[in-house]
């Protein structure tokens, strides 16, 4: 981690801050299949956290209730300490301000990179077409991929369309951005490109809850690691201490099946 982001939570600890991100005893089910029990969450300005545990866990599903991809049946989800609506424009609002990385990219196959970039931030913070061009065209090269702004995603890479899917939604200026399994679709060769992008987010002080199977990401960038299993938190901790000293039988037979693939 580094010293600047170590400065933001230092601060931002043992105050009384409004979260960012707040869940209040969350409760979704698909069906009669109970995906997410009773879940309280505080993800505070600048913090990361990587949420890990097996497959239908309830990561990816609790990703997706944050801004509400995925309705709730009961709790409150709450955006600096304001409520999320179920819908509505105020809930359009709202969805704006958090950001959202898919695993399979999302793109607009029929734009080109630039206009898929400037699209949020034209239609729905009203900017003006030719700021949005230009900070489009500077976000594109922070994520290294300024010369593919002409091409459409079909002519991109797996990496580089995630990249420009992190430019989008870095184009309107998130509070927080959501990242769903946003490797998993990716060759190993492109992952690591990937990565380096949101290892560099996260350092800049940028909120991040990001699902993800990649466990070196979160030993190395992580805040706080979150084990999911069977649509509860098992365990919270520091990367350090959950990775060294897990303190459940059920995440540490879960590193045992990642050390032993």
């Amino acid at each position: 981690m580094s010293e600047a982001r170590k400065e933001i939570l230092k601060n931002e600890s043992g105050n009384t801050e409004i979260p960012v991100i707040e869940l209040r005893n969350v409760n979704k089910y698909f069906g009669q299949s109970h995906v997410l029990k009773d879940i309280s969450l505080k993800i505070r300005k600048g913090e990361v956290v990587v949420v890990i545990g097996p497959s239908g866990s309830g990561k990816s599903t609790l990703c997706r209730t944050i801004n509400r991809l995925e309705t709730i049946e009961s709790g409150e989800i709450l955006i600096d300490g304001v409520p999320v609506p179920m819908e509505g424009k105020a809930l359009a609002a709202l969805r704006s301000q958090i950001g959202m990385v898919f695993q399979s990219f999302n793109l607009f196959a029929h734009k080109n990179v630039l206009d898929n970039v400037i699209l949020g931030p034209v239609d729905v913070l009203h900017r003006h077409r030719k700021q949005a061009k230009e900070e489009a065209l500077q976000l594109l090269a922070r994520v290294g991929v300024a010369d593919k702004a002409a091409k459409v995603p079909a002519q991109l890479s797996g990496g580089q369309q995630q990249r420009v899917a992190i430019a989008r939604a870095l184009a309107m200026h998130p509070k927080a951005i959501l990242f769903d399994e946003p490797t998993s679709a990716l060759d190993p060769e492109m992952i690591g490109e990937v990565l380096e992008v949101m290892t560099s987010l996260a350092k800049d002080g940028m909120t991040m809850v990001v699902v993800t199977h990649e466990m070196n990401f979160a030993r190395r960038v992580a805040d706080r690691v979150l084990f999911l299993d069977g649509g509860s938190i098992i365990e919270e901790n520091t990367p350090e201490a959950f990775f060294t000293h897990p303190q459940t039988q059920r995440a540490q037979d879960f590193l045992n099946s990642i050390k032993e693939h």
